[in-house]
């Protein structure tokens, strides 16, 4: 768990001494704004229409009009998710444990399986081949 959370830290870091923003601009932009569109983007892939994406950005841009200070709010919804994060300590969940189970494990397997249904072809594509170099494989071993 560790190794994961300091690599996504030292991207979200990296990103941010790149970019000039805060780290936690950077995190908040990640976290709210970037991935919740990718699932939004994957989502119009399935129901195969643009119109989610076209209110998410409408949503967004509203959004943005009305924060004043960008740092600010920032940094005050970055200290509302760590405060979330560390409510399932209940569970026995650190701070560590819950960012990487609930903002890395938790959306990657809802990506994967919102790719999957967006793009199936792909992911027929790639178990054939899987499951012909495992044939390969095991004729060798003959």
């Amino acid at each position: 768990m560790n190794t994961v959370f300091q690599i996504v830290y030292a991207l979200l870091m990296w990103i941010s001494e790149i970019t000039g923003f805060t780290y936690n601009e950077v995190n908040i932009i990640a976290y709210y704004m970037i991935l919740p569109f990718a699932y939004v983007v994957l989502a119009d892939r399935i129901v195969k229409t643009h119109i989610l994406k076209v209110l998410y950005v409408v949503a967004i841009s509203i959004g943005l009009f009305f924060i004043k200070d960008f740092t600010a709010f920032s940094d005050w919804l970055f200290q509302q998710s760590v405060d979330f994060l560390l409510s399932f300590h209940f569970l026995g969940w650190n701070y560590i444990v819950s960012s990487v189970l609930i903002c890395v494990v938790f959306p990657a397997i809802v990506f994967v399986m919102m790719f999957h249904f967006a793009y199936p072809k792909f992911f027929r594509t790639i178990f054939r081949q899987i499951a012909s170099s495992d044939d390969s494989a095991k004729n060798q071993t003959s």
